[in-house]
């Protein structure tokens, strides 16, 4: 199949969680989860699972166990927890237990912010990946990555990933 019909063959909504990390957001004051669900909600899919965790990473490690564990849940977005402070833990976090990593996404999220802000792009470490065929999918915490990321990458190849995940 080419991969115009391997998009065609993808499903058009799928389930998602968000996981927000940091040490400062509540619900109320997180812009960029708010920009993630409804951008995900606007486009047909569906939030399961919402929350806002510390840089921590037994806490990021058993949110994302018990998030893999559900069945009909596809893909998990995490904004923040990124960059390149000693806080900064998800990456260091979550890659060790992807079973495939998918590189393309943190190159062209880091091509694409460069375009917007610039050399600062080398600090992102945006990764994404597959655990137990679920998309994960990790990225900086500002309202500008979040944008960036759903509108630019995500949400264009949301059901390719999905479909290519659970083959």
């Amino acid at each position: 199949m080419s991969y115009h019909e391997h998009r065609h063959a993808a499903p058009e909504n799928v389930n998602c969680a968000v996981l927000i990390i940091s040490d400062t957001r509540t619900e109320q004051d997180d812009e960029s989860g708010k920009l993630i669900k409804q951008r995900l909600a606007d486009n047909g899919h569906k939030v399961m699972s919402y929350g806002i965790l510390k840089n921590d990473a037994d806490a990021i490690r058993a949110k994302i166990e018990e998030l893999v564990a559900q069945a009909e849940l596809q893909v998990i977005i995490t904004s923040g927890g990124t960059g390149a402070s000693s806080r900064d833990v998800t990456v260091d976090t979550v890659e060790p237990m992807l079973e495939k990593r998918l590189d393309g996404f943190g190159e062209l999220f880091r091509q694409l912010t460069y375009q917007e802000i610039g050399t600062g792009s080398i600090l992102s470490r945006a990764v994404a990946g597959v655990i137990r065929g679920r998309v994960v999918l990790c990225f900086p915490g500002s309202v500008n990555a979040a944008t960036l990321a759903m509108d630019k990458i995500i949400l264009p190849e949301i059901g390719h990933l999905v479909r290519e995940a659970t083959r």
